[in-house]
């Protein structure tokens, strides 16, 4: 998967996010997790495009470690939302996975970006 492809595949998991976020009930709760999960859900597709954009390596590296906080965060209201049986359960199974996979995916890229800058500087 190429970074473009990479890059469409978090803007459909922050439309997700927000189509899922409309299927929460409305209460005091709900509107904290789904202000939360929209704010973490959306910024893994934007801070991934700027990281794309990095001035250096290390800035890259910087801009990465934020994607897979904000993965890691969503992932967390995600399963919130699960274990509290909120909101629609197939758009939330298929977040929560989408969310591990992209987890996976960007602390991947963050590991061997770090390897290969210690490798460049040996």
């Amino acid at each position: 998967m190429d970074k473009f492809e990479l890059e469409k595949r978090t803007k459909r998991f922050a439309l997700k996010i927000i189509a899922f976020a409309a299927t929460l009930p409305q209460s005091k709760a709900c509107a904290v997790i789904e202000y939360q999960l929209v704010k973490a859900g959306t910024s893994v597709g934007a801070n991934y495009r700027e990281a794309n954009r990095a001035e250096s390596r290390a800035d890259f590296i910087h801009k990465i470690a934020i994607v897979e906080k904000e993965c890691s965060e969503s992932q967390y209201w995600l399963e919130l939302c699960e274990e509290a049986v909120l909101g629609n359960t197939d758009q939330r199974r298929w977040l929560v996975q989408e969310a591990g996979e992209l987890l996976a995916i960007f602390t991947s890229v963050g590991r061997t970006t770090k390897s290969n800058r210690v490798r460049a500087k040996s």
